[in-house]
């Protein structure tokens, strides 16, 4: 089914963007240094939690206290203890979604074990966040959290509950009514082997979400296939079970697969980042064919998140890999600039110098239309501005696909952007359906673009096994605005 709606985002520009014959060179300042100078975080995930329309960030400490930091036109502080987030334990996981319906994005937080359960649900209400945990009856004394994601599953309106346990059987919580309740050994979901990352995304077509799963310590990755609402494994025979990796290497495994389309062909490709080299396994006919090699980036590292975006709106997806520490070491950063179907490490000297070594999230927080860099880890969580030019930041389109209501509950939605008038594809992206590390972010799905000034957009919603498509059409380019596309 199709459906075309005619969108303004209110600001016109006069000028056409020329081709870049050469990609932009990229490079990012930190913002408030002293602020985000607070070492040993571990994850990060964004929201408008207030209404603003800018993006608010939390971050999750290593046994200090938890922060919140409310973006005021891109100016941060501080106001978690004010929102009643700044717990003081170690914080494995973090994922905002709208588990209530009622508009905002509440906060799901996964903890280390220690005292009290290690998942607690906040009720987002304009700014402020209340646990309900017991009233959801999300009830998980125990486990090693690691990925949290926001899903619907069951395509009832409602975001379900998908969490990837490193000790335990991962778990799926259908939401009803506002209590969840897991079901994942009913349909195929309780896979116990050592997971870490997860991303949901419809990867065969057929109009369900899938879900990939980021197996560690020698464990072969898992690739979920949804049918009628059951899971079955299907890595092995989609190619996606390694990882890239040698099979049963107890030192490697998969920490954050990552979906997108890197090759701009409208099918989506998955990275994984690893304990080893990436992988880069491209959509090619009915399977995937992994091109680390020959794009350029399978080189011996350890990585714990994956994060695609167009960092220099050439039109072309870049990818960011973080290093970790692991075995005394200090593993590197990359920021891979796409080029001829190349991925070419360009990292600036000042975010190399930043150790980080667990979040990472490429989201723009300042309005401008580029991506910013946002990073966890044992040294400062730095947040870095993209520098882009003014007037090549705008070369962008920013998506929020919300629901009948308006609501922001549409994780795994693809959003496909056209040059307007035709069916020349510019770029395409998901709503964020697990991000960055053990994290999911709600925010617009941004798409840089090379050139073009006014373009189509295209939102396919994948479920019930259909995939239904949404339009708006003729949009002005301007990565300062969003689109706001409402989808059934």
């Amino acid at each position: 089914m199709h459906r075309t709606l005619t969108l303004s985002v209110g600001l016109i520009v006069a000028s056409l963007w020329p081709l870049h014959s050469q990609p932009t060179a990229v490079s990012f300042r930190a913002v408030q240094s002293e602020l985000f100078a607070a070492p040993n975080s571990l994850v990060n995930a964004a929201a408008d939690i207030d209404g603003d329309t800018d993006l608010d960030l939390f971050v999750g400490f290593n046994g200090t206290p938890n922060r919140l930091y409310r973006n005021d036109g891109g100016t941060f502080t501080d106001v978690a203890v004010a929102a009643g987030l700044n717990a003081a334990r170690a914080t494995r996981a973090a994922a905002f979604g709208d588990w209530d319906g009622d508009g905002d994005s509440d906060l799901l937080v996964g903890y280390a074990p220690g005292s009290g359960p290690v998942l607690t649900l906040y009720r987002n209400d304009r700014g402020v966040f209340t646990d309900v945990t017991s009233s959801a009856r999300l009830a998980v004394d125990a486990g090693a959290v690691r990925q949290v994601v926001w899903v619907d599953y069951d395509d009832d309106g409602d975001l379900d509950l998908f969490v990837a346990f490193r000790d335990r059987a991962n778990a799926l919580f259908l939401n009803d009514a506002g209590t969840l309740t897991d079901i994942a050994t009913s349909i195929g979901l309780a896979d116990t082997r050592r997971s870490v990352g997860a991303v949901w995304a419809d990867l065969d077509a057929d109009g369900d979400l899938d879900v990939v799963v980021g197996n560690m310590d020698g464990d072969a990755n898992g690739v979920f296939r949804n049918h009628n609402g059951r899971f079955t494994d299907v890595a092995e025979a989609w190619g996606l079970a390694s990882g890239g990796q040698t099979p049963r290497t107890a030192v490697n495994g998969t920490v954050r697969p990552c979906v997108g389309d890197v090759n701009n062909d409208g099918r989506l490709d998955v990275v994984m980042a690893n304990y080893g080299p990436p992988a880069l396994f491209l959509r090619q006919g009915d399977g995937w064919s992994d091109v680390a090699s020959a794009w350029g980036i399978a080189v011996d590292s350890r990585s714990d998140a994956c994060v695609l975006g167009d960092v220099n709106h050439d039109g072309a997806v870049d990818l960011y890999l973080n290093g970790t520490v692991t075995g005394g070491r200090n593993w590197p950063d990359y920021l891979y600039v796409q080029t001829s179907n190349r991925l070419v490490d360009q990292i600036p000297q000042n975010v190399a110098a930043v150790p980080a070594d667990h979040g990472a999230l490429l989201l723009d927080f300042n309005g401008d239309g580029a991506l910013d860099l946002a990073l966890t880890g044992q040294g400062p969580h730095a947040l870095l501005v993209n520098t882009l030019d003014a007037a090549l930041a705008r070369h962008s389109v920013r998506v929020q696909v919300v629901d009948s209501r308006g609501r922001a509950n549409k994780p795994g939605a693809e959003v496909r952007v056209y040059r307007a008038g035709t069916r020349q594809l510019l770029g395409m992206a998901l709503v964020d359906a697990g991000s960055g590390y053990n994290a999911q972010s709600v925010a617009p799905v941004h798409i840089g673009l090379a050139s073009a000034n006014r373009v189509d957009i295209e939102v396919t919603l994948p479920a019930g096994g259909k995939r239904e498509v949404t339009y708006a059409r003729n949009i002005q380019v301007d990565g300062r605005r969003i689109t706001t596309v409402k989808v059934p």
